[in-house]
Parts: C-alpha cells; structure tokens; sequence
C-alpha cells in the first residue's frame, strides 16, 4: 500500500469516528444524580459524543467515571490535553483544570488560582458554539451559582440547541434556573427526558 492509500484510509477512519454533534453538559451541585439518570436513558450508538464539565474541588478524587460507567456502555474518558473526540463516547473534565474544544480536540489549561471565581461550564459552552456552530448542543443541570448561563447564549446564537434541567427535578435549581431566566433555553425536561430532545 503507497502511503497517499494509508493517509486517505486513516482520514476515512478519523471522519467515521466524528461526532455528528457534540452534547457539553453543565453540572455542580446534585448533578451526579441527573447524570446518570440521562446516560441511563441515552442510546449507545446516538453518533453524538457527550463532554461533562462539572465543577469539582480541587482535592477531591472524582468517582463519577466508575458511577457513570454502571449506567452506560459508551467509553468514558477522563480528558487529557489535545484528546481527539470521537462518537458515541463520553468525555469527563479533570479537577483543577478548564477545558475548551477545538478543531474537535478537547485543550485543557490549569485554572488560575488567583480567580475568586471560576466558570468553566461558561468557557466550555462558548467555545462548542464556535466549534460546532448548529451542531452544538448545551445542557444545564442542577447546580447551585449561574455559571452555564453564558456560555448558552453563544450556542443558542450559533444555531445550537439549549436545554436546562426542570426545577422540580433538580436538587439545586440555581444554575437551571439562571439558564432559563437567559430567555435563551429551548427546552426545560426532567433528566430521563432529555435524550429524547438532544436527539430531535
């Protein structure tokens, strides 16, 4: 095989594992519960590939890939710098860390210490809608703060779809509800409900 065969059947290969879509998911406070409560429900082989960006303490040894992965059979990665993403798998951000995407890789940078306040959902959200453009899917789930609810507005306005997790079914409703009160939010669903909606 001349090597232009290899490089066009590994450009093949790399556009068959695309994302047609990619689904960033905001989660703090109480999210664990709706996360997996919405990979329960969601299909394996959807074509979308899932980033989770919740807000984790420092010092604190996540757990959520080993949660995750009883209620889903869809690979679940926890990010490392320049990670290309690829379908139907899930992608989990690292403590102390912010995350963006682009050109389809996930660049990760430490957070800066000096901030008081840090909104990585926001810096996530803004850079799927100019990655993804109408292929971009935001979702807002329990939390406590606001953070989500900018970073929703950049995709609602790159043609991408918004959905915030219902009051009644969030533990803490302040990061949802900042979300809706943005105007800006297409859908507002319980958790076992919102597959069904991405998947539109």
């Amino acid at each position: 095989m001349n090597p232009t065969s290899e490089s066009s059947l590994t450009s093949e290969k790399e556009l068959s594992n695309k994302p047609s879509h990619i689904v960033g998911i905001g989660a703090s406070a109480g999210g664990l519960e709706a996360l997996v409560h919405f990979f329960s429900v969601m299909p394996l082989n959807s074509g979308y590939a899932f980033v989770v960006v919740q807000h984790l303490s420092p010092d604190f040894k996540s757990v959520m890939d080993e949660l995750l992965s009883r209620h889903t059979d869809m690979p679940i990665h926890l990010v490392e710098d320049r990670v290309e993403i690829e379908k139907n798998s899930v992608y989990l951000i690292p403590p102390k860390k912010e995350m963006v995407l682009l050109d389809g890789r996930l660049l990760l940078t430490d957070k800066d210490p000096t901030k008081s306040l840090s909104l990585p959902i926001d810096v996530f959200f803004r850079s799927l809608a100019q990655d993804m453009g109408d292929k971009a899917i935001a979702v807002v789930l329990s939390g406590t703060g606001s953070d989500g609810s900018r970073g929703i507005v950049d995709v609602h306005d790159a043609g991408g779809m918004v959905i915030a997790q219902s009051d009644e079914t969030a533990k803490f409703n302040g990061m949802p509800r900042s979300a809706t009160d943005t105007g800006m939010v297409d859908y507002v669903l319980g958790p076992e409900e919102i597959p069904q909606a991405v998947l539109k």
